[in-house]
């Protein structure tokens, strides 16, 4: 097969990937010079990425260490993130130094399936509640034939929306470590099969969509996606005035307009200052897959007065990672994940619990300095960069 250059995609090795590069060279006019360098063994990306020419690097700091006592992440953590935005990592170290000085954070899981929508088309009305009888009494046999196609994935839910001639099932499994997206998908091509050769309904699409994947969706806000997990911590009315210079009163109000009412004028799914700043940093460090910042970006932060201390949480409904299989077992990415104990198996709620307390850490940070009316000078003073020449 052609990579569109007229050079075939014949494999992974650095030979390959040269080649490859060259003839990218030649017909783009343009010097790869420093995609070129990499450090890792390109075979090592094999299951990741097609027609592999070189690397992107992407700058790499840390935050932290920041206390977490959790029901999986409990003890303090150095958090790895890759960026390009200037004053992000010092602002969620801010955040995580004012956490730390108040006691720590608290982190819980409250939920944890990967979710598959494939939609049937039926005959009609009756059909679908004859497919819906059939499903019904027959689970275990769907259940089973999950079983057949993975060691790790089990079917926990099933849950059946009909709409004229199609029927959508929204197909809740857990997965394990593993984010799981490609085992949901596989088991839920198995489910199907099973249906269509009972009862005559037809898969049209694995994805009908109200998974929902890769896409802002109110029914991931409500029951979940992934894991869904929620971090808080209490800031003393003393530091918040010594550490952030405001109030938890003026933090209170600037969550509520902005977050709460001004989200809600927009119309957008998630109320929350900029979570996807963090989740996407966290994700590309630790090789998740980056489209699913979506997910992360439906965060629901939530502030209150306590007697002039501050209390501040987020609500993480939709955090899809993993900590075997994808984008974790490249280099890079691995050694990320060892900085914070999760690389490999049952480690992936601990992961989802550090993420959680890291947004939590960049929206105490962000809220604060606008409460304060600070967050243009740290941009100024943290995140311009010389001028060009």
């Amino acid at each position: 097969m052609s990579d569109g250059t007229g050079l075939k995609n014949r494999g992974h090795s650095r030979a390959d990937v040269d080649e490859r590069r060259t003839a990218v060279e030649q017909f783009s006019g343009t010097s790869l010079e420093n995609i070129a360098k990499y450090a890792f063994d390109p075979e090592r990306a094999s299951h990741n990425v097609e027609n592999m020419i070189g690397a992107t690097q992407v700058p790499l700091g840390f935050a932290g260490p920041v206390k977490i006592g959790g029901e999986y992440a409990n003890g303090e953590f150095i958090v790895p993130l890759a960026t390009t935005e200037g004053a992000l990592i010092a602002s969620i170290s801010r955040g995580m130094s004012v956490i730390n000085a108040s006691g720590g954070s608290r982190t819980k899981v409250f939920g944890d399936y990967m979710t598959r929508a494939p939609v049937l088309r039926v005959r009609d009305l009756e059909h679908a509640c004859q497919v819906i009888e059939w499903m019904d009494a027959h689970e275990e046999e769907l259940v089973k034939a999950v079983e057949g196609t993975t060691s790790h994935g089990r079917l926990a839910k099933i849950e059946k929306f009909p709409t004229g001639r199609a029927l959508y099932l929204r197909l809740s499994y857990e997965t394990g470590d593993a984010m799981g997206m490609n085992m949901a998908t596989i088991a839920s091509e198995t489910v199907c099969k099973v249906i269509e050769n009972a009862t005559g309904a037809v898969m049209v699409s694995v994805s009908g969509n109200m998974c929902s994947d890769k896409k802002p969706a109110a029914i991931n806000m409500i029951e979940g996606r992934g894991k869904t997990v929620v971090a808080e911590a209490l800031i003393p009315a003393e530091i918040v005035e010594s550490k952030l210079h405001t109030t938890a009163d003026l933090v209170v109000e600037t969550n509520v307009r902005k977050n709460l009412v001004g989200s809600s004028l927009a119309g957008t799914l998630g109320a929350n200052a900029h979570a996807a700043n963090m989740v996407a940093a966290f994700y590309i460090a630790t090789g998740q897959d980056p489209a699913q910042v979506v997910g992360g970006s439906m965060t629901l932060t939530d502030c209150e007065d306590v007697d002039g201390a501050l209390y501040i949480s987020v609500r993480m409904p939709v955090i899809e990672v993993g900590t075997v299989g994808g984008g974790t077992g490249l280099p890079c990415q691995a050694e990320a994940l060892e900085i914070m104990g999760c690389k490999g198996n049952g480690k992936a709620r601990k992961l989802s619990e550090i993420l959680a307390v890291t947004v939590l850490a960049g929206e105490l940070s962000t809220l604060a300095a606008q409460a304060a009316g600070h967050l243009g000078k740290a941009h100024a003073e943290l995140g311009r960069g010389k001028k060009c020449q």
